[in-house]
């Protein structure tokens, strides 16, 4: 993707912090989330291994807690997937910081290409003959839970170890909105030698998000309903963010003259671009009056879907 070959603008320029208007993120998490913990809670006893899928772009933002407490002494891997939206050079910082909270064992994945993904299995055998096994000492087979938030790819992963090692298809729906595995699945094996299964689980938010900010990061990523938080502010955030990073991808991808510090001149451009309109009948004294006007919702929409699809660069919001 080109970028904007304009002058940056200086850091007073740009906003230096985002107005969240008083949002409560508590109403952001979705209620059925606490019966998928008891599940997964319910599957850890029986498994030998934890691999925690997570968004590449939020490496840190939104690991749920609670998924770090369960993780008890049993080995653990997390794979941050989707590595191909996020910003490349940011991974020494990223894997140093992992690493001080705890995380030495971290792979980078692109499981739509099957990139990064043949490091998992080898990295799991190894760190469950290294330790205890307890009740499952027994057995020679490999049980691996999967874990994380919603929308981070653990399906596309399992479907990407099948492919590597079994060549087989996919064995879970795999889909773009939060939620759509509703209940933990039965065991699916993803490899021959070794043997080993893995158990996707639904995927499961915080019940209190750290803040709003971490919120707002974890809906541009798709872990959140956009409706919950508002496509309109997601969309500024948004902007604030690649601003801030000096990442003027969109600048180019909307024929903006130069970077905008509102939302409302990168939406209008957008709608403009895409036929985003809609009518309104307005009344009038002498009758009602179909009018179209730019429908900013569907924008912020496009917005955001650009963002997701890697089409406004490689972002890292951490």
């Amino acid at each position: 993707m080109r970028v904007w070959a304009g002058p940056l603008r200086a850091a007073g320029a740009f906003r230096e912090r985002f107005d969240f208007g008083g949002r409560d993120v508590a109403s952001w998490f979705p209620r059925h989330m606490a019966k998928g913990l008891r599940q997964m809670q319910a599957a850890l006893r029986r498994a030998d291994c934890l691999v925690e899928v997570h968004d590449a772009r939020i490496p840190v933002s939104g690991r749920n807690p609670a998924l770090k407490e369960a993780l008890g002494i049993r080995p653990h891997v997390l794979v941050l997937n989707k590595m191909d939206l996020a910003d490349p050079r940011r991974q020494p910082a990223v894997l140093e910081r992992l690493k001080e909270q705890g995380c030495p064992q971290v792979v980078f994945t692109d499981c739509q290409r099957d990139v990064g993904v043949k490091k998992i299995v080898p990295l799991v055998a190894q760190l469950v003959a290294e330790g205890p096994r307890y009740h499952r000492a027994e057995s020679s087979d490999f049980n691996i839970l999967v874990i994380g938030v919603p929308n981070v790819g653990k399906s596309s992963l399992i479907n990407s170890l099948r492919r590597l090692h079994l060549k087989k298809g996919k064995a879970t729906v795999v889909g773009a909105e939060p939620g759509i595995t509703k209940a933990v699945l039965t065991r699916i094996q993803v490899c021959e030698k070794p043997l080993m299964y893995l158990v996707d689980t639904p995927g499961v938010l915080p019940p209190k998000l750290g803040d709003v900010e971490t919120g707002m990061k974890l809906a541009l990523c798709g872990a959140i309903h956009d409706h919950m938080v508002g496509e309109d502010m997601m969309a500024d955030y948004l902007l604030y963010t690649l601003n801030k990073q000096q990442q003027f991808g969109y600048v180019q991808r909307y024929g903006l003259g130069e970077p905008c510090d509102h939302i409302e001149p990168v939406l209008k451009h957008v709608a403009l671009a895409q036929g985003r309109t809609q009518k309104v009948t307005v009344l009038t004294g002498t009758g009602n009056v179909n009018v179209t006007m730019l429908n900013y919702t569907a924008a912020a929409y496009e917005f955001l879907r650009d963002f997701r699809a890697g089409r406004l660069g490689r972002v890292t919001l951490d």
